[in-house]
Formats: C-alpha cells, sequence, structure tokens
C-alpha cells in the first residue's frame, strides 16, 4: 500500500509503501525512488526498487511521519541514493 508518493522532475517516482499487511502491527514502511516509474518497465508487473530507508511504527501515520520528511527533500534523496550507490 502506497502511503506517499511524488514525482521527481527529471522521472522518478519517490514513494513510501507499507509493506506489511493491513491491521498488521508493528507496521513496517520503506522509503523507496522508482527510476522506471511510468515507462515500459514500470513496476507496476512486479518488483520493487531497493529501498533508501526502512521505518517501523504503530500506525501509517507514525511511519509516514518519519520517512516523508526524507521524501521531500530532492538533497536529502541524492544523498542516500549517492550512499547506496543508486546513483
Amino acid at each position: 500500500m502506497v502511503l506517499y508518493e511524488r514525482p521527481l522532475a527529471h522521472g522518478p517516482v519517490v514513494r513510501v509503501r507499507r509493506t506489511t499487511a493491513d491491521g498488521e502491527l508493528p507496521v513496517v514502511a520503506v522509503l523507496e525512488v522508482d527510476r522506471r516509474a511510468g515507462g515500459a518497465r514500470s513496476t507496476d508487473g512486479g518488483g520493487y526498487p531497493p529501498p533508501l530507508l526502512t521505518a517501523e511504527g504503530g500506525s501509517d501515520e507514525a511511519v509516514l511521519n518519519e520517512l516523508k520528511p526524507f521524501a521531500t527533500n530532492d538533497a536529502e534523496l541524492a544523498r542516500l541514493l549517492h550512499q547506496r550507490g543508486l546513483r
């Protein structure tokens, strides 16, 4: 389940995605940048990009509050991608 999503200016999509099933606690979510979004190789058919960060909390709101500051900051995203060798 996608909790937050926004496109970057150069095409990829930043996403905060819940990885645990609905109703399952603790809630686990990941921050990811999908460079294939919107194209013929988009992740709609399966598979996900490697997570940049993971958060665990008691609700969707809690994990979103933890990851959204990174998801909305382009400089922070670039730093995370570089640290993980994805850029």
